[in-house]
């Protein structure tokens, strides 16, 4: 569908209004994809509220680890929000339109929560390697001021990263076509419709992508390479279970949320593809999203325990 959405400024072309291309010709297909799209944002939205409700309302589980679990579940519920709400409007309207300050913004959220999500998963790594390999200092290298600062330090890393990748995108001319073949204001079909040489913006995305992906998860490796070397030389069959057990829900969270967005934006240029991207880019907004509370509260006892304490809506008391 050829779209009118250049406005005249400044003496030149410039692209003020962008519209996100649709998914199917087919109304049915679109009116498919709406309902499973819609099902799987409201399960997402849901369970991380709950898990965060669940942690905050339960004072025996104030601790480190759930502590990190309510920040993801709050970047969980953010990071869909930023971009879902307009991919369902535009899948089942003609109002596919953003505004130019719109895409920039729903780019900024983006990129900050999910840069954000790749810096607490390392620091979650980090408590799990503290508590396994150096549990006797434990309450003091993890104390409640140490969590915070990681916490603020993860935010801030992706507020800072995502402002910058945001005006490197948008310091740019638009001149047409209008169409962004995707499903939200992603950074490699917004490139795409820039005027001139993008090359040094693209090296610039590449580069922050290498780092902010990279960086944070070569820590997660390490991490769990401490973790292994001490579990292997744990005496107790029970002992090695349960270090294992508090690991298995975040390796299966980091496993998930790294593994699809290394495809998206590490592999090379030559290789993407409009098609597989958008079903990536699916794949680690709504349902890495979606399964996240599902995997820590199946898999976690006092998780799943505080759930329905909460569901029921009976108080836990600070024991004694």
């Amino acid at each position: 569908m050829n779209l009118n959405c250049s406005l005249w400024q400044d003496n030149s072309m410039s692209v003020k209004l962008f519209a996100f291309t649709k998914f199917s010709e087919v109304t049915e297909q679109c009116f498919l994809l709406f309902t499973l799209v819609l099902l799987m944002f409201l399960t997402s939205l849901t369970g991380n509220a709950l898990i965060a409700l669940a942690i905050w309302t339960n004072p025996v589980l104030h601790t480190p680890m759930y502590f990190f679990l309510t920040n993801l579940s709050i970047l969980e519920i953010g990071y869909t929000c930023s971009i879902i709400p307009k991919m369902l409007q535009s899948l089942v309207s003609e109002a596919r339109g953003i505004s130019w300050e719109g895409c920039a913004m729903q780019m900024f959220f983006f990129s900050l929560f999910g840069i954000s999500e790749c810096c607490l998963l390392a620091a979650m790594a980090y408590d799990r390697y503290v508590a396994i390999c150096s549990p006797l200092h434990y309450a003091a290298r993890m104390s409640r001021e140490v969590c915070a600062q990681l916490a603020m330090v993860s935010w801030g890393v992706g507020c800072v990263v995502s402002l910058g990748q945001t005006n490197n995108i948008f310091s740019l001319d638009f001149c047409g076509p209008c169409e962004i073949d995707h499903f939200f204001c992603d950074l490699p079909p917004i490139l795409a419709l820039a005027c001139g040489d993008t090359s040094h913006n693209e090296a610039a995305v590449f580069v922050v992508a290498v780092l902010c992906i990279s960086s944070p998860f070569l820590l997660i490796v390490a991490s769990y390479g401490r973790i292994v070397a001490a579990v292997l030389f744990m005496p107790s069959p029970e002992g090695r279970q349960k270090a294992l057990s508090t690991c298995s829900s975040h390796l299966v969270v980091v496993t998930l949320f790294y593994g699809s967005a290394s495809v998206t934006y590490l592999r090379p240029k030559a290789t993407h593809s409009p098609g597989i991207d958008k079903l990536l880019a699916l794949f680690y907004t709504v349902v890495t999203s979606m399964l996240n509370p599902i995997i820590y509260s199946l898999r976690n006892k006092e998780v799943k325990a505080a759930l329905q304490r909460t569901i029921a809506g009976k108080k836990v008391l600070t024991p004694e």
